[in-house]
């Protein structure tokens, strides 16, 4: 692909300074607006959610190196767990807040990118997407619409924001699959829709953030050599 072949191109520094300049832009807009009264805190937390999710897409057109992604990952993987004691992101943690979540989602780069980098990178790229975007909208959704609600294990979910991680998580597993010539790439993805939506909706203490993106790239696998 032309796209992957231009990324791969730039030199290591060039790959650096474009995935860090990815990663510090949308903490810094997200923290700007909650400086603003912009956005609340919340409002934060889903903006750096859902934005840093896309870095995997970046990573995947520069071709970052495995060892890079898994150093990244394990960095920002130390940031996030000093962040719930000192107020190093304050804006993104409360100090003592009772969800590992955000060091959750740092771990799942890490270990998707141990799994399936350098050789089948569609799958790392698919579990992080959908963590980001499916998981992301979800909440919005529910949060904004989600008036039909049902309870599990004490957790308050709404219909409709588990409908919108269903959609959200089959238009990008199909769309990854599709870009990477898998014929059964509808069904795949609604296989991996369904996965997704059942792991976010069990999941307590934030442990989603974890769950949903290495069990969605796991399936997707899976799917693709059986299938």
């Amino acid at each position: 692909m032309e796209w992957l072949e231009v990324g791969a191109s730039l030199a290591l520094w060039q790959k650096l300074a474009l995935a860090s300049g990815w990663v510090v832009a949308v903490i810094g807009l997200a923290e700007s607006l909650n400086r603003l009264q912009v956005i609340n805190a919340e409002g934060v937390r889903k903006i750096v959610h859902i934005g840093i999710g896309n870095v995997i897409v970046l990573a995947w057109w520069l071709q970052i190196p495995t060892w890079l992604g898994i150093g990244a990952s394990l960095l920002f993987s130390g940031v996030t767990l000093l962040s719930y004691r000192f107020p190093i992101l304050p804006g993104i943690n409360s100090v003592g807040r009772q969800s590992l979540g955000t060091f959750f989602y740092t771990v799942s780069f890490g270990v998707l990118i141990a799994l399936f980098w350098p050789m089948q990178p569609q799958f790392a790229v698919l579990g992080i997407l959908i963590m980001a975007w499916g998981d992301g909208l979800a909440a919005l959704v529910g949060q904004a619409w989600g008036k039909n609600r049902y309870f599990i294990w004490g957790m308050k979910k709404s219909w409709e924001g588990s409908l919108a991680m269903l959609i959200v998580s089959h238009l990008i597993a199909s769309g990854v699959l599709f870009s990477q010539g898998y014929s059964g790439f509808w069904w795949m993805g609604l296989g991996v829709a369904i996965a997704a939506t059942a792991l976010e909706s069990f999941s307590k203490y934030g442990i989603d953030n974890l769950t949903v993106p290495l069990g969605s790239g796991a399936i997707a696998f899976f799917l693709s050599q059986n299938l």
